[in-house]
């Protein structure tokens, strides 16, 4: 291998890059609309939930079990109807997620120190969203009825009771339970594997249409040197750009990184060996423009979104495909992103998944490499 043809094929890429707008357009504006769109668009916290009341009873203490789910940041009390069917129509007209049926009998029950229901109705259509607000409606209600019997038994003079065991919970990593520090580090992989793969499953198909490939053949240029040459340059793009979206979410989204820098560098580097060569074997294959970045964003785009961990947490998913994830290269980097920015975990933890991009890395390169010859046809 010579290191001057290299260059020239380095060169070459470069100025064709600077000439082409669309390329120039991609490498700025996308990661930082992407950014955006995911890190704004996607969202697992459930907030300010609409909710439909229906007090029957009337009275100062159901009033201020209302006010309880008031109170709370999830829930958004939009109206009090005065019968059944009302509730009924909010839900199915879909108006409100989640409607409160006050019994009549609430008070008296209460004062007595008896047990009383409350009735909440869900609208399930979104299974995850109605399973985190039966917890937070429950959450709500139990914190209504510890201070109620903590009353009643003040009233009646008897000694409060403390439960024998009690759980004192402390959230580590992500301490405000939000769903933007989980996603935001993900966001970075599925840009970076986007940006990566598309750019460069444009270099080989590019020389086909435009009718250079029979120059670049007639050269003493190597496979190997072909390929380093013209992935270089996006090689110092997608840093550049990793280092604009990890900057993107730590100044803008606030989230903190607690990791070590030098173990991000190395796991970005060997992903984007790994994606470059993706888009480059696509490239190869496919000899089209179009197809290509059509086959890329289909092979890179869909898994590490749906296979990743990025959203659906892999240990819960099948086995048949959690199998599959293993020969996902956006599983290990999301890994290793996430408890960078989260955990701060050291290098001996992340081994495994370095040692599986870096093998990544050498396997893609090499099939790269060999799919490539200077024939013409």
């Amino acid at each position: 291998m010579k290191l001057h043809r290299l260059a020239a094929i380095a060169i070459k890429e470069v100025l064709q890059i600077v000439r082409d707008a669309r390329s120039v357009g991609i490498v700025v504006a996308m990661p930082v609309a992407m950014m955006l769109v995911f890190g704004y668009g996607i969202s697992l916290d459930v907030k300010h939930m609409p909710v439909y009341v229906f007090d029957r009873e009337g009275s100062q203490q159901s009033q201020d079990l209302l006010k309880h789910f008031q109170a709370s940041e999830y829930f958004d009390v939009k109206k009090a109807v005065n019968n059944y069917p009302a509730l009924v129509r909010a839900l199915d007209n879909g108006i409100c997620r989640l409607a409160i049926v006050v019994p009549h009998d609430f008070s008296l029950k209460l004062n007595a120190g008896r047990q009383v229901s409350i009735q909440a109705l869900i609208d399930a259509t979104d299974s995850n969203t109605a399973n985190i607000a039966i917890a937070y409606s429950q959450a709500v209600i139990q914190a209504y009825s510890q201070r109620v019997q903590v009353d009643w038994i003040r009233r009646h003079g008897q000694k409060e009771i403390k439960p024998p065991i009690s759980v004192e919970a402390r959230t580590w990593f992500n301490e405000g339970l939000e769903s933007m520090p989980n996603i935001v580090p993900g966001v970075v992989v599925i840009v970076m594997a986007v940006i990566g793969v598309f750019l460069t499953a444009l270099t080989i198909a590019r020389e086909w249409e435009r009718g250079t490939m029979e120059q670049l053949i007639s050269t003493p240029v190597t496979e190997l040197e072909l390929m380093l040459g013209k992935l270089a340059p996006y090689f110092v793009i997608g840093m550049l750009d990793t280092c604009l979206c990890a900057g993107f979410g730590i100044l803008w989204f606030g989230v903190p990184f607690r990791g070590s820098w030098n173990v991000f560098f190395i796991s970005s580097a060997l992903f984007l060996i790994v994606v470059l060569s993706l888009g480059y074997f696509f490239s190869v294959v496919a000899k089209s423009q179009l197809a290509a970045s059509q086959i890329s964003l289909f092979a890179t785009f869909l898994p590490a979104f749906l296979l990743s961990g990025f959203l659906f947490p892999i240990d819960q998913m099948p086995v048949a495909i959690q199998a599959v994830t293993y020969f996902v290269p956006a599983r290990y980097y999301m890994e290793i992103i996430r408890n960078s920015f989260l955990k701060g975990s050291p290098i001996t933890i992340l081994l495994n998944e370095l040692l599986a991009l870096a093998f990544l890395s050498c396997l893609l390169v090499f099939v790269a490499t060999r799919i490539f010859k200077k024939k013409l046809t």
